[in-house]
């Protein structure tokens, strides 16, 4: 019984620490069994990135902060095997950033890439999220980050399937 969770964050900023917003969807034996998506705190007030997400200070002012979601955001991880991300590089920065500016030991997950994953699959001449999203017929509200994530756990289930 193999399972995985993909996670997908948004940041506020342009400092790793500065998740404002993830998505979490769990799969196992290839069908997804759970969805979780949250807003948080970031560390500082300034958005850089409201252009692209369309989240603001004022949506996530009452949030709760990475730390004090981290053990809601851990239960949920700690049920896969492996994480997955598309472009998980940025995703796995951002959550060990995440957990040192909460004082919290960044757990050891094992992450793998759903951009490798469908340029190895496919063969496609961009592997931007999107386009492997078009080309699987992949609903996305791209930048949402449950959205995205759910995306990404589709991908993966195609890829490893």
């Amino acid at each position: 019984m193999t399972s995985f969770a993909a996670i997908d964050f948004e940041t506020a900023d342009r400092h790793s620490d500065s998740a404002c917003s993830v998505g979490v969807v769990l799969v196992k034996d290839d069908r997804i069994e759970e969805r979780f998506h949250r807003l948080i705190r970031p560390p500082r007030k300034k958005f850089v990135f409201t252009h692209i997400h369309g989240l603001t200070w004022n949506h996530v002012r009452d949030s709760p902060s990475f730390g004090d979601l981290w053990p809601e955001l851990r239960r949920l991880l700690d049920r896969a095997d492996f994480l997955v991300a598309h472009n998980a590089s940025f995703d796995s920065r951002v959550l060990r950033a995440c957990c040192r500016r909460a004082d919290i030991s960044p757990p050891r997950y094992k992450f793998r890439c759903t951009v490798s994953m469908a340029r190895n699959k496919w063969n496609l001449r961009s592997a931007r999220l999107p386009i492997v999203c078009d080309h699987l017929g992949i609903a996305l509200n791209h930048h949402d980050a449950l959205s995205d994530a759910e995306a990404c756990a589709k991908i993966a289930m195609r890829a490893l399937g």
